[in-house]
């Protein structure tokens, strides 16, 4: 199929750019197969006319033979992507062949006057090394040199995020498969090797499609000069692309800068711990962060990892709130007052203002400023729909803004976890359990994939399944969350002795460690003891309870929004109180 044609297509809230070999749905990127992609563009280029089989074919598969099965499979593909939100698309004509239906608006421009969208992802820094304990090193490079290529051109280039690319380190794929699997059009590939107490970089860009080299070099430097090496690679890569960097965009990578270059290892194997997301390595984390805030304490990233880093606890690993929350608060406040122009930094704010302040109009501005300084900083995106979703707020730009989270870091299984959790609030029961499958297949130990399978499974009164999902997130975490959740539904199936030896076990491990309230007060619910639920959502009150910033959305208490209680309660606590069940 041609890939030169200066020609766009248009047809309800789609756009099909040829030379890009890209289908864009308001804007955002649908991932389709090669020759998915074809089919579609033969349809577009021909609508309204009926075309045969054997011509689609011919034209879709020169030269290969393949039978009729194979083109009916790209048009069912096309169907799920394309839905129906003005009527079928494709129409099937009985042993014939399929015709385009709806209305194109087709776009001519002179190639000189095109600025493409590019699509780069920069694969994992292989570190060449002898010394092992530098994997750290590679792996903060490449976190950066995206983050820094992500701020070159937002407009013309869009960066795949990090947990995507970290899928690949290893991979014994070629580089056209690589690009092809993640839709990128450009890729960076690179190698670190200490070499006399120095490290060379050697790096290249090659063109996805043909495995074209565009690009390569080397860089030397000392230890303590690694700190210009993004600002230099991301320039020449930009240069090389045809894109500028204003004035504007050097400073902004300026400012992402430490002073020391301590400092700045202490912050890259900060990041290599948080990015484990398990108790311990953000502990390690953690005391990484807060090293490099003492050797430089006008870091605002060092500040904004730490900020995640504490915020994030109580959350996942039952840390007891009131511990980290002005910790928290105050590395977010140092972060964005030394430096508010950075995405990292607002989303840091973000994420104290959503999960511990709940002060949830700030935390919006703030995930919306990450978003317009870094429009490919996925986690952004992420939160900001979990936002929307809680308030009630915009369905349509609540669904969009998780899906450019999952576009943009395609592998990264949060984000399709937490797309199951926007789509469960928002009452999309099928929902929730596909996102909740496909965070279960992008990465297998994922316990809240399974923890959202279980709770959208209890909605359908699909209690079996939901058990059943339960025990395979108990194989990947230790959390209240799990033994809550199974106390709950194990009093929904009327399981009653069993749903209260749940609250047993959680009243014993109360007495080792931290237990949030909300989750005796959830399976309590389960039981219809209202007392005894509403006295644990007064104890997770007094203790600040991160839990219970959930109440104002989750399905699992909408028998409980007409009683007073709840809404006082809510009222209390400064979360919205009047969402319909």
């Amino acid at each position: 199929m041609p890939e030169s044609s200066p020609t766009t297509y248009e047809f309800g809230p789609f756009r099909c750019l040829p030379s890009e070999r890209r289908l864009l749905r308001e804007g955002q990127p649908v991932r389709l197969a090669p020759k998915v992609f074809d089919t579609l563009l033969y349809l577009v280029e021909n609508p309204g006319r009926l075309i045969e089989k054997d011509e689609f074919l011919n034209r879709v598969w020169p030269d290969t033979f393949v039978e009729e099965v194979t083109l009916a499979h790209s048009i069912s593909e096309l169907r799920k992507h394309l839905g129906s939100g003005q009527g079928p698309y494709i129409e099937t004509v009985a042993k014939r062949g399929y015709r385009f239906t709806a209305q194109v608006k087709v776009n001519r421009q002179a190639p000189e006057l095109q600025t493409p969208h590019w699509v780069l992802a920069v694969l994992p820094f292989e570190n060449l090394s002898a010394e092992a304990d530098r994997e750290y090193v590679a792996d903060g490079l490449t976190e950066e040199l995206i983050a820094v290529l992500g701020q070159i051109d937002p407009e013309h280039l869009s960066v795949i995020g990090r947990t995507s690319v970290m899928a690949y380190q290893g991979a014994k794929k070629s580089l056209s498969e690589i690009g092809r699997e993640l839709g990128a059009t450009l890729l960076v590939e690179s190698s670190l090797r200490g070499e006399a107490g120095r490290m060379r970089i050697t790096s290249k860009l090659v063109r996805a499609a043909d495995q074209v080299q565009i690009w390569s070099g080397s860089y030397d430097r000392e230890p303590n000069s690694m700190l210009t090496l993004q600002r230099d690679m991301s320039a020449t890569i930009a240069e090389q692309i045809h894109l500028r960097l204003s004035p504007e965009r050097l400073d902004a990578l300026k400012r992402r800068q430490a002073h020391s270059p301590e400092a700045y290892d202490s912050y890259l194997r900060g990041r290599y711990f948080w990015n484990h997301f398990t108790p311990p390595t953000t502990r390690r984390a953690i005391e990484c962060f807060a090293r490099s805030t003492e050797l430089d304490p006008d870091y605002a990233l060092a500040w904004a990892g730490l900020a995640d880093a504490y915020a994030s606890g109580p959350i996942h690993a039952d840390v007891r709130p009131k511990d980290v929350w002005e910790k928290a608060r105050e590395a977010a406040q140092r972060a964005v007052g030394i430096e508010p122009n950075l995405a990292e930094t607002q989303s840091s704010l973000g994420m104290v203002k959503f999960w511990l302040d709940w002060e949830w109009t700030e935390a919006e501005g703030a995930f919306r400023s990450a978003i317009a300084l870094d429009p490919s900083y996925s986690l952004a995106h992420r939160m900001l729909g979990i936002v929307l979703a809680h308030m009630g707020r915009n369905e349509e730009e609540t669904r969009l803004t998780m899906q450019r989270a999952r576009a943009l870091d395609p592998l990264q299984a949060m984000h399709h976890a937490l797309s199951a959790q926007v789509a469960f609030v928002l009452r999309d029961f099928a929902g929730a359990l596909e996102f909740g499958r496909q965070a279960t297949v992008v990465f297998p130990g994922s316990w809240i994939g399974y923890y959202q399978l279980a709770q959208a499974h209890e909605q359908r009164g699909e209690y079996e399944c939901a058990l059943e999902a339960l025990a395979k997130a108990a194989n990947f975490a230790n959390n209240s969350k799990i033994l809550s959740l199974r106390g709950y539904v194990l009093g929904k199936m009327g399981r009653q002795d069993d749903a209260r030896s749940a609250l047993t076990t959680l009243q014993g491990l109360s007495q080792e460690r931290y237990v949030p309230p909300y989750a005796a007060a959830l399976v309590y619910a389960s039981l219809g003891d209202r007392d005894s639920a509403y006295r644990g959502l007064e104890m997770g009150f007094e203790v600040h309870d991160v839990h219970l910033a959930l109440l104002p959305a989750d399905p699992k208490w909408d028998g409980f929004r007409a009683d007073a209680r709840f809404g006082d309660l809510l009222r209390r606590c400064g979360l919205p109180h009047e969402r319909l069940g």
